[in-house]
């Protein structure tokens, strides 16, 4: 049977363990050193995979503390460990909750203490660091993230877009990992797009290649949903659905995973439109989104979306034929993630000036707090 190698991996289970603290000296009062914490870190061009090939057992222990003798009273500091990690982690203690987010270079998180040199209070005896499991769980940090079913045309589009070469093919589940492109404009204007594995009905519940690329577009800023003008049907044995059930469908998986995601800025790819009858077929899913509360209820209640989500624009697009379509789209996205961040920083801006505000009416004219 030959064996697939996976070549990405966006979760990670490691064993941590502080260093113990070294023995105190009880007949002249010396002190153990404390033992060595652990750190994940984030640090540029490292992947998942990579931190796992550093250490293969998955074990990492902090330098124990160094015991109390005659020549040094007190011991040694057991020297810290930095577990490097990609940008965009988040880290788990065992499943339970989480410790923190590494959300760019540099970023720290404690994830075990070294433990006490011995002391009076220890009775000199050195206590062991902490041990426990952790999980690493990586979000790509992405502008846009591409959502779509299989065959929709999402790998195509990153192909024309950006400088990424993912596998293109005429079946489904061509991309099995998710995969990140950059497109520049001439101004020096760069934007992250990520490509997932398609979904399927019932994704959500673990169907097809399941949900669990879907916490990708997690840290996304804006969504592009990608559907085929002329509908999907996975499998004969599948129905078919045309475009806007599609959009539908991708509504209530994205729901079921995370309702959260239906608030993010959100345009829709109609794509495909080199197609015979695609202009038709444009008109029907204009029609069918224009009254989408009526298309919904011909579903069962379990695929009925209970928020729809909200499209700033739509956009027909011929990812693989028509190479002008692909650049006013790649525009278009610009436009909206400027528009965003400007909004954004109007808002933190107003936050900021809020603050000023409140900071004035609670002191008085010489800076001392009033109390009210």
């Amino acid at each position: 049977m030959k064996r697939i190698r996976r070549g990405f991996i966006d979760t990670l289970r490691l064993h941590v363990r502080g260093g113990a603290g070294g023995n105190g000296l009880p007949r002249l009062g010396g002190v153990g050193g404390r033992g060595g914490d652990v750190y994940v870190e984030g640090k540029e061009g490292l992947t998942l995979l990579k931190v796992r090939q550093i250490q293969p057992d998955k074990r990492w222990c902090g330098r124990s503390g160094g015991d109390s003798r005659r020549t040094r009273i007190c011991g040694e500091l057991g020297s810290d460990l930095t577990i490097p990690v990609p940008p965009g982690t988040t880290v788990w203690l065992d499943q339970e909750r989480v410790l923190g987010d590494i959300n760019q270079a540099g970023d720290r998180v404690l994830v075990a203490r070294g433990g006490l040199g011995g002391n009076p209070h220890t009775q000199y005896c050195g206590h062991k660091g902490q041990g426990h499991m952790i999980k690493l769980e990586l979000k790509l940090l992405a502008d846009v993230g591409l959502v779509g079913f299989p065959n929709a045309g999402k790998s195509t589009l990153l192909r024309a877009i950006s400088n990424a070469k993912p596998k293109v093919a005429s079946y489904p589940f061509t991309t099995l990992k998710p995969t990140l492109g950059i497109t520049e404009f001439p101004d020096g204007r760069r934007i992250t797009i990520a490509d997932l594995p398609g979904l399927i009905e019932g994704a959500w519940a673990n169907v097809g290649m399941g949900h669990c690329f879907l916490r990708h577009v997690e840290r996304t800023r804006l969504l592009l949903f990608v559907v085929d003008v002329n509908g999907f049907r996975l499998s004969p044995k599948h129905p078919y659905r045309s475009a806007a059930e599609n959009v539908l469908l991708l509504n209530r998986e994205l729901e079921l995973y995370k309702a959260d995601l239906l608030t993010k800025p959100a345009l829709l790819m109609v794509n495909k439109m080199d197609c015979l009858g695609a202009e038709s077929r444009l008109e029907a899913l204009m029609s069918d989104l224009n009254r989408i509360d009526e298309v919904s209820r011909n579903f069962p209640e379990e695929w009925r979306p209970q928020q729809h989500v909200t499209f700033a624009d739509i956009l027909p697009c011929s990812a693989k034929e028509n190479q002008p379509s692909v650049m006013h789209l790649r525009d278009r996205l610009r436009t909206f993630l400027d528009l965003h961040e400007d909004l954004e920083a109007g808002r933190e801006e107003q936050e900021e000036q809020a603050m000023r505000r409140v900071r004035g009416l609670l002191t008085d004219g010489a800076g001392r707090t009033r109390l009210l």
